[in-house]
């Protein structure tokens, strides 16, 4: 009898919430074997640009099969009618995928929305264990890390921006630690703004190529940054506003 109901009322695939590597081609300790081993059993996926998930698959498994799986992509370049069918296909009883550019899915990235739409569904949204850069960077920078903000990219205009900097220098120094994010060719305009806009005392930490051969994430306040200014043109940087000490 069970069988048979399975047969008019298929069971729900899941919906994985795939990590992949920050940078790089090392994956063996940042993504568990387990995490793996799900990954590559599965043949649904959306992601936000599909050469470089297939290029990721095949780096955790040589042999895996892309010709058998199916790829749709979210984000500016994903149409509702892919994402429709997408869900069906979950909804008729296969797993599938979600993978971002790089580390967690849904942290800043459009794998969110997918996660939201799979919840209006009914399908089980399972999240998998992988490197998080600005979770990463939080547990290194010496700031609190039971009151915190990811407040993803800052305004790109310079007075709003210059603005919005002060503003989470003040909840900063109020014990909430603030986190933040820039785009690689943009890196040094907001480290110059950033020591141009708060005050010498100010502690910022910046966390940068995380799990990658160049990693540094290093603490010092505005006033040291700008006696040491490092060069972060064309690298994954993170960063930190806060104050050390809090328990």
């Amino acid at each position: 009898m069970i069988s048979l109901l399975y047969l008019y009322f298929p069971m729900k695939g899941n919906l994985y919430m795939v990590p992949v590597t920050l940078g790089g081609t090392g994956f063996e300790s940042t993504i568990s074997a387990g995490v793996r081993e799900i990954t590559c059993a599965l043949r649904l996926f959306a992601v936000e640009d599909i050469r470089t998930a297939r290029r990721y698959l095949r780096l955790i498994d040589r042999s895996f099969p892309i010709d058998e799986t199916q790829f749709f992509s979210i984000g500016k370049h994903s149409s509702a009618d892919e994402l429709n069918l997408f869900f069906e296909k979950i909804i008729s009883g296969i797993d599938a995928g979600v993978m971002s550019e790089a580390g967690m899915p849904g942290i800043a990235d459009p794998g969110a929305t997918i996660a939201a739409e799979a919840h209006s569904r009914g399908i089980k949204v399972v999240p998998l264990t992988g490197p998080s850069s600005i979770m990463l960077g939080l547990a290194a920078s010496g700031f609190n890390g039971q009151s915190f903000t990811f407040n993803g990219y800052l305004p790109i205009a310079p007075d709003e921006r210059s603005r919005a900097i002060r503003e989470l220098e003040k909840r900063a120094l109020n014990g909430q630690t603030q986190i933040f994010i820039e785009t690689p060719f943009r890196n040094e305009k907001m480290l110059n703004e950033i020591l141009n806009s708060c005050k010498h005392s100010t502690k910022l930490c910046i966390a940068c190529d995380i799990t990658m051969p160049g990693e540094t994430i290093i603490t010092k306040s505005v006033a040291e940054w700008k006696s040491t200014k490092p060069s972060l043109a064309d690298k994954q940087v993170v960063f930190f506003l806060g104050v050390t000490g809090v328990r």
